[in-house]
């Protein structure tokens, strides 16, 4: 009983330290957003020329999430931009893009792990990469699609605007009077200086980020482990729905995939019982933008929010339900795997290239 009850307590603890952390991560998203609105529409008008090109918002996307290696940072920054108006909704929805892309590097280099044994490498790798080539195909399809017609900026205003009057809510919501208080006392601490405040909502939110990961981990991910490939990978739709919720709970896609790539290395996993699986994954972490937007108290963030909930539901619904078309990021993570089991180089030079050296090449050129 002794034991019980101290697992009990610690449990207990976790579960509090969880609330203080993810308070701390919503503060810093309110910090954010009252820091941009202290530098004036200068910054505005200059983050939002940059932003302008939505190929550069999508390169900018993708290269922020891989050196932060998480989309959650990327889009709370995007969100609190956007609630401080330092960029336009239509400049974030590529931003968003460009996060699903930049955050499947993380599975990547994790497969790296198995590089010294070359069959494990090649499954592991081709287990990894089967999310980038999705995401990369989803984001080719959608992305001319919305430059040109906007689908996705107006279904997620449609939606943002039914949440609004769902129940007579409004958007001064309980989240926002929690978090209002503390944010403003770090801004008067900091004498409302634009440059430290904004350090500060940064160092805040990697921090509380980087906390909640690693005890969400502990508490969700840890547990049910086991039950992973006795329940989760039976049938596709299980598959995706297990692969949102636990993305949900931990509050991180990175996670969520990063750990069945030593499953597949093992030879424990096939590839095609894991795809269905990343792509919830890719669902379920759009809740960190939902969390952010509703901290804000404006309805410009949530409908970026769901942009990024109906970017990632649209490439599910175009590409998984078509055999031919769901195999095209099959067959190209095979063929990457089988050209990097002759050569380790190619792994390397795939990811220095795709998600690190040719981002920052063109933003530079573009902007």
């Amino acid at each position: 009983m002794n034991q019980v009850s101290r697992e009990s307590w610690k449990a207990l603890g976790q579960i509090l330290l969880l609330a203080v952390i993810l308070y701390a991560f919503l503060v810093s998203i309110q910090l954010l957003g009252a820091s941009f609105k202290l530098f004036g529409k200068a910054l505005a008008e200059k983050l939002i020329e940059m932003t302008s090109n939505p190929l550069v918002g999508l390169l900018a996307g993708i290269l922020a999430t891989t050196l932060a290696q998480s989309s959650s940072t990327t889009t709370s920054i995007t969100v609190g931009m956007v609630a401080g108006g330092a960029l336009t909704i239509e400049g974030a929805i590529p931003v968003i893009m460009g996060a699903n892309i930049g955050t499947s590097v993380t599975n990547t280099l994790v497969s790296m792990g198995h590089i010294t044994r070359k069959e494990e490498f090649r499954r592991a790798l081709a287990g990894a990469t089967v999310h980038d080539f999705f995401n990369l195909l989803v984001v080719f399809i959608l992305l001319p699609a919305e430059v040109c017609f906007h689908f996705i900026e107006r279904v997620a205003t449609y939606a943002a605007e039914i949440f609004q009057d769902v129940g007579g809510m409004t958007f001064s919501s309980p989240l926002k009077a929690a978090t209002e208080p503390a944010a403003s006392g770090i801004l008067d601490l900091l004498q409302r200086n634009p440059t430290l405040c904004v350090i500060a909502a940064l160092v805040l939110m990697f921090t509380s980020l980087k906390f909640l990961v690693d005890l969400s981990r502990g508490l969700v991910v840890q547990r049910s482990g086991r039950f992973l490939n006795r329940y989760l990978f039976g049938a596709p739709m299980v598959a995706m729905v297990f692969g949102a919720a636990i993305t949900f709970l931990v509050q991180s896609s990175s996670i969520t995939t990063s750990m069945v790539v030593p499953l597949i290395g093992a030879g424990i996993l096939t590839l095609e019982a894991v795809f269905p699986f990343t792509l919830g994954a890719n669902v379920g972490t759009t809740v960190t933008a939902m969390l952010a937007a509703l901290s804000t108290g404006a309805i410009g963030p949530v409908i970026v929010a769901f942009s990024h909930l109906f970017f990632n539901v649209s490439g599910i619904l175009l590409i998984y339900p078509v055999p031919f078309i769901r195999g095209i990021p099959i067959f190209l993570a095979r063929k990457l795997a089988d050209l990097t089991s002759r050569s380790r180089l190619y792994a390397f030079t795939y990811v220095a290239l795709v998600f690190y050296l040719v981002p920052l090449i063109l933003i530079f050129i573009w902007r």
